[in-house]
């Protein structure tokens, strides 16, 4: 999956990141279970869905001081 740039997430409104982050949250659960159990085929993905959880966590948290 290609990276998201931070710029594309500015441009949604808070309520898709939050949903896209909910996703995120729930992949990267499912990708620690399947770690423990030995399951996981693809260790990258986990980074990656780290890195773009932290981009979207940012761009929220400047929103919110934007606003205030």
């Amino acid at each position: 999956m290609a990276s998201v740039k931070p710029a594309d997430l500015r441009l949604k409104t808070a309520d898709e990141l939050g949903d896209r982050l909910a996703v995120l949250k729930k992949e990267q659960f499912n990708l620690r279970f399947q770690k423990a159990t030995g399951q996981l085929e693809n260790t990258a993905r986990q980074g990656t869905v780290r890195r773009e959880i932290a981009q979207i966590l940012t761009v929220l948290k400047e929103k919110a001081a934007a606003s205030a």
